[in-house]
């Protein structure tokens, strides 16, 4: 790949950028097993007691903050998550990609964008690396443009970047998977569950460990670059399969509510977090099926079984209470 930018001395360094959201925490404790240096740029200080890691402050929107922040860094990902808002996303992925691009040239280090599926729109059938992008949300369109941003500076050769997809995911420690909230959470203190649109529709869902354990091993390894990867996720469930599952674990009935568009709207009036999944309802209401075979037959990796991740939920994040 030929490089028409000046290069800063490549340390042995692996850049979090984001640091302190769910996957990052993930993705740091598999770096944090080996001898890597690992920088964690956020906004909000990181306590660690690893050694090799180091906190910085940075506003990813402030392009000198985050070259100081990841100079010397060998691998960067970026895995920030913005407040749940279209005009945010609108506002600021623009100018946040551009800085991480610009980044990425000045340092030549390898870029792994941490990115869900918004872009795909609804789709018919399982989705993969090759489905066409076709969004109908506000969020999806800034996403496509991001991806597509992305992978044609890729394709000039003037960065190495990779994209990492996931689906809704789960074991998040930050109260933000609706799967944690409304059903691991909701059973674990023996309250009925909610179900966002319809249980007889199969939903997928990214165990957050798998995600960094595949983060990881994509920036392990070189050859990864420069295109596309779905991370390992189990095949889909129906919603009501879910829920029988994880009451089964947590030793209650499998009670729920369901909330549909209407309920999510009205919620949406008091909570912006809400009103900010209205726009995906889609997702929730037709099967939303997540294919990783690419990424499971390149690293022989085996996804977590849901009802291994919830077993393991049930005694630690959302233990099951008596």
């Amino acid at each position: 790949m030929q490089h028409n930018f000046e290069l800063i001395k490549n340390e042995d360094m692996h850049t979090i950028l984001g640091a302190g959201g769910p996957t990052a925490n993930a993705l740091t404790r598999e770096l944090s097993n080996t001898n890597e240096t690992i920088r964690l740029v956020s906004r909000k200080p990181i306590s660690t007691s690893n050694p090799n890691a180091s906190w910085v402050k940075a506003d990813l929107l402030n392009e000198a903050e985050l070259f100081a922040a990841a100079e010397g860094s060998k691998v960067i990902y970026l895995c920030a998550g913005l407040v749940y808002d279209a005009k945010v996303w609108q506002e600021q992925w623009p100018v946040i990609i551009q800085n991480v691009i610009n980044l990425t040239k000045r340092t030549g280090a390898r870029l792994i964008f941490f990115d869900n599926v918004y872009m795909y729109g609804l789709v018919n059938g399982p989705m993969t690396e090759d489905t066409p992008y076709h969004p109908c949300s506000l969020k999806g369109e800034v996403r496509a443009k991001v991806a597509e941003q992305l992978m044609s500076e890729s394709k000039a050769g003037k960065i190495n970047v990779t994209i990492a997809r996931a689906a809704d995911f789960y074991g998040a420690d930050s109260m933000n998977s609706f799967f944690d909230m409304m059903v691991l959470d909701e059973f674990a203190k023996k309250n009925s569950a909610q179900w966002i649109g319809d249980p007889n529709t199969l939903h997928s869902f990214t165990y957050i460990e798998d995600a960094g354990k595949a983060l990881f091993l994509l920036g392990q390894t070189p050859d990864s670059g420069n295109q596309i990867w779905h991370l390992p996720t189990a095949a889909p469930l129906k919603g009501k399969a879910f829920i029988k599952m994880a009451a089964k674990i947590y030793e209650t009935k499998p009670q729920y509510l369901t909330i549909n568009k209407l309920m999510l709207r009205l919620v949406g009036l008091f909570k912006k977090v809400v009103a900010g999944t209205v726009e995906m309802y889609y997702q929730y209401d037709h099967d939303y099926h997540f294919d990783s075979t690419k990424f499971e037959k390149a690293f022989n990796f085996k996804p977590t079984a849901y009802y291994d991740g919830i077993l393991k939920l049930s005694k630690t994040m959302y233990k099951k209470q008596n």
